[in-house]
């Protein structure tokens, strides 16, 4: 890359999808695009995110230590630019990604599969491309994100069903158990207009761990071994849904839960 100009942090790139840069600024970071792959890629990656940030992340918000992160906030320098009208609070997904961003400087756990930070699904290798999602956000995850007691079993049971809604499987608390580690949520993310589930664990031993399901039409695949981001990810699908069991948990003992699951859990 041949250009002096500077490399456009993520908050510069989404304002660039948003509209809410001036002419300069566009310029100036299309000028960038067009020389730097690398930029031109990550780009393509964040426009091509397709997430409800809002709704997502309401109750989140609604529990949000809002003086402390206002405080916070208002103690961040900000770039005069020409706009000629001030953007309200979270009115853009800057503005509202980069409350976020404070809320863990706070310590609120956040699902980093819903701020959009993933790729979409190719369909080259649809595969690979969601897992690699799925451990970016994982990789997040520590005991204090998953702390706090084990639902009732009708808890789990009603978390459960709303997955089935989009996913069209039968989930039941004993479908889905693991042993030895104890459930804590089960949710429905979205991304690229795609269901995905997320069963989230706390291993004891490891700490936290998920299996993760969404809709394929890839084809059978047996279970087989990789590791991201610094993870051990045991994946497989069937004629209509791919599956992964990620954690910290050693190479063996994962494929041996993953086993397990595989045979309780069917489309």
């Amino acid at each position: 890359m041949n250009t002096k100009h500077t490399i456009p942090s993520d908050e510069d790139l989404t304002a660039f999808i948003d509209g809410e840069l001036t002419a300069e600024e566009a310029a100036r970071i299309e000028a960038i695009v067009n020389e730097d792959q690398s930029t031109a890629e990550r780009l393509e990656f964040l426009a091509r995110a397709s997430l409800p940030f809002e709704q997502a992340f309401a109750p989140l918000l609604s529990e949000a230590p809002r003086e402390k992160l206002g405080t916070m906030l208002a103690a961040i320098p900000v770039q005069q630019s020409a706009r000629s009208d001030p953007t309200p609070a979270f009115g853009s997904r800057r503005r509202f990604l980069g409350a976020l961003a404070a809320s863990l400087v706070a310590g609120i756990a956040i699902d980093r599969a819903v701020i959009g930070i993933g790729r979409s699904f190719s369909a080259k290798d649809e595969n690979s491309e969601w897992r690699a999602v799925v451990a970016d956000y994982i990789s997040l995850y520590t005991p204090e994100t998953l702390a706090g007691p084990v639902p009732e079993r009708d808890v789990q049971a009603a978390q459960l069903g709303s997955l089935d809604e989009k996913l069209g499987l039968s989930l039941s608390p004993e479908a889905v158990s693991l042993p030895g580690i104890d459930f804590k949520r089960a949710l429905m993310l979205q991304y690229d207009g795609k269901p995905l589930a997320q069963i989230a664990y706390l291993d004891p031993e490891t700490g936290p761990m998920a299996l993760c399901i969404v809709k394929s039409d890839a084809g059978r695949k047996a279970p087989d071994l990789e590791s991201r981001k610094g993870l051990n990810v045991i994946y497989w699908s069937n004629e209509t849904h791919a599956f992964m069991l990620i954690g910290h948990a050693a190479a063996d003992r994962m494929t041996a839960i993953a086993e397990g699951v595989r045979g309780r859990v069917q489309a």
